[in-house]
C-alpha cells in the first residue's frame, strides 16, 4: 500500500475512533472564517452555551495536538451540557476575524484558541471583548483577567522519551538518535532541549549501571511545517541514512511521514519491528505503525481544554497561567493501558475490527517485551526524580538560551 493511501486510511479510521470516544460523530469542518456547529447527541435541554475551539492553520486531522484539543472540548461539552462549535483558520490572517466572530456570537461559554501562533490575536481580541472568556493552548498571556494560558512542561515528557530513545539505542548497539520538529517556535524548544537532556541523562545512567562511557550523537531538524508528511518523511530518511536508529517526532501531521520512513526502513531490512524506531507525540500514536513506534510522549491538551471549560462552568475561572507537567499528569509516556483503552473505544464503535485491534496490541506488546525491563525501570526512575525535583530539565524561553543549550547538550543540526 502506498504512503498516501495509508495516510488517508489512517486519518479516516482515527478520526472515526475519536468521534466514537465522544459518543457522537461530526462531519469534517471545512476551512472557514465563521464558526461551524458540531453535531451533538440529542439532549433533553437546550445547551446553555457553546465551547468554541478555534484552530490554527494546522487544524484537525493531525492525529495529535489539534485532535487532542477536540477531544477535551467534546468531553467538556458532553459533561456540562454545552454545544460545541469549531472554527478552522486557513491562514494566520484569519485568527483575529475568527476570534472576533466567536466573541460577537453571544453564546460562547469559552473560546479556546489552539496553538502558540494565535497568541497575538488572542491578546488583541480579548482586550476588545473583556467580558468574553478565552483560553489559549501554548500561548503566554499572564495578565488578562479573561484569558487563561494553558502551558505544558513538554520538556519533562520529552526528557523521558529522550532517555528511552538513548537506552533503547544503546541496547541495539546504536549511538545516534534524532528529533524531527515542525515550525521553530518557542514551545518546540521545550521538546528539542528536553529530549537532548534525557539523552544525556541516559549516558550518566549507563555509566553508573554498566561502567561504560557512551556518547550519543543527537541530530535535530525543523521542517517548518505541521501538516506536511512528505517533509517529515524526507527529514527522517536523511537521519536514517546517517545512522540514526530512534527518531522522536514533534511535528504534528508532518510527523506521520517520520513513521512512514522508519517503518519502510525496518521492513526493507526484513524486520516486523524496530530498530529503527520512531517516537510519537501529543496523543498515543503507538498504533499507527505498530512495532516501529517505541512509545509516545503524550501531551494532554484535552486535559487543559477540559479544565479551562470546567472552571468557567463552575464559576472559578480566573485569568493567569495553568501549567501542566509530569506531576499534574499533563505529560506522560504512553503505556499499553493507553493503547488498549484507545482501541477498545474503536471496537465498540465499529471503527476498528476486533481482530485488527488485537493484532495491533500484540505487535506493540511484542515489541515492548523485546526492550529489557531495566530500560523501562530506568525511565520510571528518571520520571520520579523529575517529579521530586532531583532532576531539573532545562526550560528555554529565549533564542539565546536555546543556542547555548544546544551547545552544552551537543545537538547537531541536520544539513
Amino acid at each position: 500500500m502506498n504512503s498516501k493511501l495509508w495516510l488517508a486510511i489512517a486519518a479516516v479510521v482515527v478520526i472515526a475512533v475519536i468521534g466514537a470516544f465522544l459518543a457522537f460523530q461530526q462531519q469534517p469542518s471545512a476551512p472557514l472564517t465563521t464558526p461551524q456547529t458540531a453535531t451533538q447527541p440529542a439532549q433533553t435541554t437546550t445547551p446553555r452555551g457553546n465551547v468554541y475551539v478555534i484552530y490554527d492553520i494546522g487544524g484537525r486531522g493531525d492525529l495529535s495536538f489539534n485532535d487532542m484539543a477536540y477531544l477535551g472540548a467534546s468531553r467538556a461539552a458532553k459533561d456540562f451540557g454545552l454545544g460545541l462549535k469549531e472554527v478552522q483558520s486557513k491562514t494566520q490572517d484569519d485568527y483575529v476575524p475568527n476570534l472576533r466572530a466567536v466573541a460577537k456570537s453571544g453564546d460562547a461559554v469559552i473560546a479556546v484558541a489552539v496553538g502558540f501562533l494565535m497568541t497575538d490575536a488572542v491578546k488583541q481580541v480579548s482586550q476588545e471583548f473583556p467580558t468574553v472568556k478565552f483560553a489559549i493552548i501554548d500561548g503566554y498571556i499572564p495578565d488578562r483577567p479573561n484569558v487563561l494560558s494553558v502551558l505544558y512542561r513538554e520538556n519533562e515528557g520529552s526528557a523521558l522519551v529522550g532517555a528511552l530513545a538513548a537506552l533503547a539505542a544503546y541496547y541495539h548497539n546504536c549511538t545516534r538518535v534524532g528529533i524531527v520538529l515542525g515550525m521553530e517556535i518557542p514551545v518546540l524548544w521545550k521538546f528539542e532541549i528536553g529530549y537532548a537532556y534525557g539523552v544525556r541523562w541516559a549516558e550518566r545512567y549507563i555509566r553508573q549501571k554498566f561502567g561504560k562511557d557512551v556518547r550519543f550523537d543527537i541530530l535535530y531538524v525543523y521542517t517548518g511545517s505541521f501538516n506536511d508528511p512528505a517533509k517529515g518523511k524526507q527529514a527522517a530518511e536523511v537521519m536514517l541514512t546517517q545512522g540514526v536508529c530512534v527518531i522522536y517526532q514533534a511535528a504534528g501531521a508532518t510527523g506521520l511521514g517520520v513513521f512512514e520512513a522508519v517503518a519502510e526502513a525496518g521492513r526493507r531490512a526484513g524486520r516486523s519491528m524496530g530498530p529503527p524506531f520512531a517516537i510519537g507525540v501529543d496523543a498515543d500514536q503507538d498504533y499507527i505503525k505498530p512495532g516501529f513506534i517505541l512509545a509516545s510522549m503524550m501531551k494532554r491538551v484535552d486535559v487543559g481544554v477540559y479544565e479551562a471549560t470546567k472552571r468557567v462552568v463552575e464559576g472559578t475561572f480566573q485569568g493567569g497561567v495553568l501549567e501542566l507537567g509530569l506531576k499534574e499528569g499533563g505529560v506522560s509516556v504512553s503505556t499499553l493501558d493507553d493503547l488498549a483503552q484507545f482501541l477498545e473505544i474503536g471496537i465498540r464503535a465499529g471503527a476498528v475490527k476486533e481482530s485488527d485491534a488485537q493484532s495491533i496490541i500484540n505487535a506493540v506488546k511484542d515489541m515492548r517485551s523485546k526492550i529489557p525491563q531495566w530500560i523501562w525501570e530506568a525511565v520510571d526512575q528518571f520520571k520520579q526524580d523529575i517529579i521530586a525535583g532531583r532532576e531539573k530539565v532545562p526550560l528555554p524561553t529565549t533564542q539565546d538560551q536555546v543556542v547555548q543549550l544546544r551547545k552544552e547538550l551537543g545537538l547537531g543540526a541536520v544539513s
